[in-house]
């Protein structure tokens, strides 16, 4: 589960300082430097927050208004940033304490990715296969409210959403202008995440209605009235309309207009907008042809695994004869959607028994299994994890495979997703722009934790190890495709095929995971990349350790680390070796 800047952009200047400043002697201890960079970055935050761009602890239901988005706004933000830029910049790194030292590397990476943003003006493009700016709206009525002033803060924003709504279709429009738009391809029959809103038959059955059905049993039934006829209101006056304008924006201009061309480096200024975002889901300076032979290699040895475990489960036939196997008998797809969610449900137990063996530090968070939303659930992945939520697509059951439930669930739930951002997010005395999502540590470690279920005894059955291998096989496969897409001129055909020859996905999953890769160049490679990374760092602490190396505490500080680019964390297990394995977590010490 991705933050609303869940990515690190930085440039390849920027990483090779990481890695220069990294290793050096250790850092200086607190100064000057610290102040001034403190300074820095509480003021840039508290303005951030100013602009509705993160989510503030006193503002965590989204406040009375929506963020202005008009191209005026965003220009002014450009030029803050480059000026946060600017200062960081006078910071002489050497001179700063070992924390405050990492927390710079982060956050001078993360402005970075502000600022590249807004120079590529993506807020032009504010959807992909996936996701968009409406989806998001609508999923905050999916909110629990529990204080008045929340309700009447929700109420209020639903009347900006003419305003939010109308600066979202100027800013496409001016991308249309320029040919910056999703390709048309991936745009098709995602307007059903708009008619659920336009098409409810009551204000009463409408998504933004939610909030009022279940209010606290503590207010007074004459306010809770009060509230949902005003809630009511905003619905019809402000929601509706909005939601048909944007309807018809999408079915008569914008889809039709859209680009027939696939690829990122098509796109203006595109081959640098592809580096880019190879640069931000990354954290590497490596193009995009070195990632393409690396998935290429890498495929081969996960396939050499795959024909070592089907020998185990005794099915005579090669490759493409077992995959077609896996995809069309019975026994492995759930019959109902409880089925689905009790199997992610006990798989997440079973974690729960073993926890102890490979974690010190276990994070206070627990975390509900609930189905994905009905209106997102067509064109959503497999599942998605983080803080307090485990969400399980359940649309289409016979492409959700049930030998790829334990790797999906420790994926996404315990230890990954939903076990990994509470982890961090609960290390004391850290400034608030470190909860941000770094894809390539966070994807890295949650597909780490796939391959961390074979130790643990997660996989029960041949059939789950397969399944295991087929999801390394689906994120190694991307580095093929994704670069394929983007960069060599494959087909939308091309980069189904490979991925229907080299994994057990069902078809379904191929189409919306294709049309994802399309519609968001460069995340897809953040996955098997930040996970070699992981592996590299403990088999160099492994060796250098020998009987010393303990298993918990190197999950310990990985995870303690939080979001951080790949060189920072490399750069920290170097450290954890340098002071012999010693765990971040107390007790283990």
């Amino acid at each position: 589960m991705e933050k609303k800047f869940g990515a690190v952009i930085v440039g390849a200047c920027m990483v090779l300082s990481l890695n220069a400043v990294a290793a050096q002697a250790p850092a200086a201890k607190a100064g000057p430097a610290d102040a001034q960079f403190k300074t820095i970055y509480t003021q840039e935050w508290k303005w951030r927050l100013s602009q509705k761009m993160e989510e503030g602890e006193d503002d965590e239901k989204g406040g009375a208004t929506l963020p202005r988005i008009d191209a005026a706004t965003q220009e002014k933000r450009l030029a803050y940033w480059r000026d946060v830029m600017k200062k960081l910049d006078g910071i002489q790194q050497s001179k700063l304490s070992a924390g405050e030292l990492i927390n710079y590397q982060v956050y001078k990476a993360q402005i970075g990715a502000l600022i590249d943003a807004q120079k590529f003006r993506e807020y032009e493009k504010p959807l992909n296969a996936d996701t968009a700016f409406w989806s998001n709206l609508s999923a905050a009525g999916r909110a629990t409210l529990t204080k008045e002033k929340e309700y009447r803060d929700y109420i209020k924003q639903m009347s900006d959403v003419p305003r939010y709504f109308n600066d979202q279709i100027v800013n496409m429009r001016a991308g249309m202008a320029r040919g910056f738009t999703p390709p048309k391809i991936t745009l098709v029959g995602r307007d059903g995440s708009i008619t659920s809103v336009t098409e409810a038959k009551t204000v009463q059955d409408n998504v933004f209605y939610l909030p009022f059905k279940a209010m606290p049993a503590t207010m007074p039934a004459a306010l809770q009235e009060e509230l949902r006829a005003e809630g009511a209101k905003a619905i019809e006056t402000y929601v509706l309309p909005s939601y048909k304008n944007l309807l018809k924006f999408m079915r008569e201009e914008y889809v039709p207009k859209s680009r027939e061309d696939l690829a990122a480096e098509n796109l203006p200024d595109g081959k640098a907008y592809y580096q880019s975002k190879i640069v931000e889901f990354t954290t590497t300076t490596m193009s995009a042809d070195e990632i393409h032979q690396i998935g290429v290699s890498e495929m081969a040895k996960i396939r050499g695994e795959m024909l070592d475990v089907i020998k185990q489960t005794g099915f005579e036939g090669d490759l493409p004869a077992f995959l077609q196997f896996l995809r069309t008998d019975s026994r492995f797809y759930a019959k109902t959607p409880e089925e689905l969610l009790m199997r992610s449900a006990w798989v997440a137990k079973k974690f729960d028994g073993k926890v102890g063996q490979y974690f010190g530090y276990l994070p206070r968070r627990r975390f509900a299994v609930i189905p994905v939303p009905d209106d997102q659930a067509p064109f959503y992945t497999s599942g998605r994890g983080g803080p307090g939520v485990y969400l399980v697509n359940t649309y289409n059951l016979p492409s959700r495979a049930l030998y790829s439930m334990p790797a999906l669930t420790l994926h996404e739930s315990a230890p990954g997703h939903a076990f990994q951002m509470p982890v961090a997010m609960e290390q004391k005395g850290r400034p608030a722009f470190r909860n941000a999502y770094i894809s390539a540590y966070g994807e890295g470690w949650a597909l780490y934790s796939e391959r961390l279920g074979v130790e643990m005894g997660m996989y029960e059955t041949p059939y789950e190890v397969f399944g295991m291998l087929s999801y390394q096989a689906w994120r190694a496969s991307r580095l093929v495709v994704d670069t394929g897409i983007h960069s060599k001129g494959w087909t939308r055909k091309q980069a189904q095929d490979y991925l229907k020859a080299n994994t057990a996905l069902s078809e379904h999953e191929i189409e919306t995971e294709v049309d994802r890769y399309i519609s968001w160049p460069g995340q897809a490679l953040s996955y098997y990349l930040g996970e070699m990374s992981i592996i590299n760092a403990r088999k160099k602490a492994e060796a250098a350790l020998g009987q010393k190396f303990d298993i918990r505490a190197f999950h310990d500080t990985v995870l303690q680390l939080g979001s951080v680019p790949l060189p920072v964390l490399e750069a920290r297990i170097d450290l954890f070796i340098k002071e012999g394995g010693k765990s971040p977590y107390p007790s283990l010490d």
